[in-house]
């Protein structure tokens, strides 16, 4: 790469060569950290670059919650890590030291002690009596003890934690015949509530004939106390997290006053409003004004919004996300959202299910500048909310692509030998090199903007009926209407793919992943359990046998290796739609023993032969098979009189560095919420 200057003095022309991004920051386990560029970002008006400031200051205040959320311990845990790294005297070189360095990166990964996606509790390479002889060794000071705590006792406590697998083993259970909530071990209940009681307490709150809903449970955690009574301590300003949440608000009130616009301005006044109140009513007021605000360059999500983390869908993790449009991209987005109508029409599910009247659908891609809590450093590269079915129903939604993140997984991407390793042949290689990252892109945009929003439930039929299963069917969902239509006519005639068989190449990666190299994400002899993954794998599997008669999909060896073949794609788009028809119904009907086969038959056993073999193929490639990312540090630039001049992007800092900052910078939580 080149580019061409000025020399000052003498008018000169001359050539430099410019220094390439570095994408790659880290790697270690089994992740691989990169980071993001902000294209753009210099362009904006500075008004602008202070909102997205203090947006993002907002984005990182509630770090703290997440990992709190995730596992009662994982604060004592990460900030004890913390106090024996930042001290440790002694040989840094050590391989305990060293296993104890990869394990804190990993705590810093996940937000604690489980598995980000495989929700396994990750145990630690080096020795308990090493992490003892360093524990002795830090001033006790700057060791989170419990008051009144010793050292020992101290050490009894925790270690089992860290150590011993049968203690806190899965973050979240979300399938299987026991208590979903007592084999959990994330903190949305505590004092031994069952799933029974839980199901119990929120059954008497809700209405089957209300038709706008207030998200039950979604900001709160559920306790049982001594004498077996059970209530909600809900996260706001002066409940449970206020420490965290007091930070979040005041920088939310710094950003109001550089609003875009009077929309704008009443989000954001919305939000601090439910945070101090903790009312559920006032979010969804808050997520109507969210939805309706489609003409502000700059947006953000703050506050507990996803229900992947809890067993049975219902309350929400601490995300958070800022950004702003990328206008040029938008254009794909925006002709898919003024076609919605068409799309639900057209689409292969039952009339009943469909919606008559599309409402409020908008879509645009976008730059991110600020990533935090479930949104970091692993992040989606799609979002569509709100998550409420009536104010889709009734207002609209709003989808985003996250065009920076997508692009930069592709570049990271490229060259690492992956395709030669796993696509069948040079066929599908050159369809993936030519049409693979706009196809990619196209199925997250159809995937966000009509898939999650497009079908209804029917009168009567509860929001919560598919339990544990909700998240993987509604993905599952979007995902096949995703797939259905991105080989439709009616793209290259809208203009926003290049030609009818461009949709092949996105076809063959998905069930490619689906069947085989999503597997070496799976732990040997694990199943799978996170959401996506589930989906995915229910997709690709359930094609594969409907269409085994026809061949339409057929596993081939090649010099001892197993690949996937697609001997019929119009076929397999046949199927998609089939099955995307009976997810539809699934969830308009509320049938939770057909939702529960459907994931349990598919979507979660894995072929021992097959996983042994992916995962050594792809280990031979020395690659991650997890990626997660760094944020830019933004600056504020002031004059001598204080006044903020500029926003400036700083892309230098490392992955451990930005960690210890954060902690340092943005812990108000204590310890302990217990």
């Amino acid at each position: 790469m080149t580019v061409i200057t000025m020399m000052a003095c003498s008018g000169q022309v001359k050539e430099e060569t410019e220094v390439p991004f570095v994408y790659t920051v880290d790697q270690f386990a089994d992740l691989q950290i990169l980071r993001y560029q902000v294209p753009g970002f210099e362009s904006l008006s500075l008004k602008q670059k202070q909102l997205l400031y203090h947006l993002s200051e907002a984005a990182l205040m509630g770090r703290d919650i997440l990992s709190d959320q995730n596992c009662r311990y994982n604060l004592a845990v990460r900030r004890t890590l913390e106090a024996v790294y930042s001290n440790y005297t002694g040989d840094r070189k050590d391989e305990q030291f060293k296993a104890l360095e990869v394990y804190l990166k990993r705590v810093w990964f996940s937000n604690g002690i489980h598995h980000h996606y495989g929700e396994e509790k990750f145990i630690p390479g080096f020795r308990p009596d090493f992490f003892a002889q360093a524990l002795r060794a830090t001033d006790i000071l700057k060791l989170p003890l419990r008051e009144g705590q010793s050292l020992e006792q101290f050490m009894e406590e925790l270690f089992p934690v860290i150590f011993d697998p049968g203690v806190l083993s899965k973050r979240t259970v979300q399938t299987g015949e026991g208590d979903l909530i007592l084999a959990s071990a994330n903190n949305y209940y505590a004092g031994g509530i069952t799933q029974k009681e839980v199901e119990a307490f929120y059954a008497k709150q809700k209405d089957p004939n209300d038709r706008t809903p207030i998200s039950y449970g979604l900001n709160s955690r559920l306790v049982k106390d001594k004498d077996g009574s059970i209530r909600e301590i809900v996260w706001k300003a002066g409940g449970l997290y206020t420490e965290a949440i007091e930070p979040v608000v005041a920088e939310l009130q710094k950003a109001a006053l550089f609003a875009e616009n009077e929309a704008q301005k009443a989000v954001i006044e919305k939000l601090i409003e439910y945070y101090r109140t903790g009312d559920l009513k006032t979010f969804d007021d808050y997520a109507i004004l969210w939805v309706k605000d489609t003409t502000s360059e700059v947006d953000f999500i703050n506050g507990f919004t996803e229900t992947y983390g809890d067993p049975l869908g219902m309350k929400a993790s601490w995300e958070a996300t800022v950004n702003f449009i990328d206008k040029d991209a938008t254009r794909r987005t925006r002709i898919i959202s003024d076609n919605a109508q068409w799309f639900e029409d057209h689409s292969p599910v039952d009339e009943r299910f469909r919606k008559k009247e599309v409402k409020g659908v908008s879509a645009k891609v976008i730059t991110v500048a600020m990533l935090g809590g479930d949104c970091y450093p692993a992040t989606p590269i799609g979002i569509n909310l709100p998550n409420a079915d009536w104010i889709r129903r009734d207002h609209g939604s709003k989808s985003v692509t996250i065009g920076n993140i997508t692009e930069a997984y592709d570049k990271a991407s490229q060259g690492n030998g992956f395709n030669e390793e796993f696509v069948w042949s040079e066929t599908e290689r050159e369809s993936i090199r030519q049409y693979g990252f706009i196809t990619d892109n196209l199925h997250t945009d159809l995937h966000e903007c009509l898939g999650h929003g497009s079908g209804i439930i029917l009168p009567g039929t509860d929001p919560d009926a598919l339990k544990s299963y909700s998240s993987t069917l509604e993905e599952t969902r979007a995902d096949l209407f995703g797939l259905y239509y991105l080989a439709d006519p009616k793209l290259p005639e809208l203009g926003i793919i290049p030609d009818s068989e461009a949709y092949k190449a996105e076809y063959y990666k998905y069930i490619m992943n689906g069947l085989l190299t999503q597997l070496v994400r799976i732990e040997p002899g694990k199943d799978v359990e996170e959401a996506h993954m589930r989906n995915r794998q229910l997709i690709a599997r359930w094609v594969y046998e409907k269409g085994q008669a026809d061949k339409v999909i057929e596993l081939k060896k090649k010099e001892g290796k197993t690949f996937v073949v697609v001997n019929d794609y119009p076929r397999l788009r046949e199927l998609f739609g089939i099955l995307l028809a009976e997810v539809q119904r699934i969830k308009s009907e509320g049938d939770y023993e057909a939702g529960k086969l459907l994931v349990e038959q598919y979507g979660v056993k894995t072929d021992a032969a097959i996983h042994a073999e992916i995962r050594e193929r792809y280990a031979a490639l020395k690659l991650s098979p997890y990626r997660g990312f760094v944020n830019p540090l933004m600056k504020e630039v002031k004059n001598e009189q204080g006044e903020t001049t500029d926003i400036v992007l700083d892309y230098t800092e490392g992955y451990t560095a930005q960690m210890l900052r954060y902690s340092k910078n943005y812990s108000f939580l204590p310890t302990y919420n217990d």
